[in-house]
């Protein structure tokens, strides 16, 4: 496996990716509408425009996982940490988070993700992250906030 900058001719394969990767999601809130399933390829490329998205990809050059961010006011705000449901517990995403933390060292992170996505906390909190904050969304979703200082 192999951790690159994208290109901006890898954004559609990313956003198909994202749409598999993030049915694990809607199941969890019983919610096939969740934002990343409803995202575009031009709202993708204003982010890649904005920001780094980095992809993994196996030996065959197929994308298997994802991560972007962006630098604003002092924070690096990290977002669509995804990895292909095949290839997931193998560390990908531990490695994703922490390539996309080297393009932008010394820095303070934050991310968010569902209450309910139990593992996604694990992965963050392993990796260094503390809950800050929490936001009630809806009566079902939450978003649980998490920082990394260095």
């Amino acid at each position: 496996m192999n951790i690159r900058k994208a290109e901006k001719e890898d954004l559609q394969r990313i956003l198909d990716l994202q749409y598999l990767a993030y049915q694990s999601e809607a199941k969890l809130f019983h919610d096939p509408d969740i934002p990343p399933l409803k995202q575009t390829l031009a709202e993708v490329e204003s982010e890649f425009q904005k920001g780094i998205i980095l992809k993994a990809v196996d030996e065959n050059d197929t994308i298997i996982g994802s991560v972007r961010a962006y630098y604003e006011n002092d924070t690096v705000y990290i977002g669509k940490l995804m990895v292909h449901p095949e290839k997931q517990g193998q560390g990908i995403g531990t490695r994703l988070l922490a390539a996309i933390e080297n393009e932008y060292p010394q820095q303070r992170y934050e991310l968010f993700t569902s209450s309910k996505s139990i593992k996604n906390i694990e992965l963050y909190e392993k990796s260094g992250y503390k809950i800050f904050r929490e936001k009630q969304i809806t009566d079902e979703l939450k978003f649980v906030y998490l920082e990394k200082l260095t």
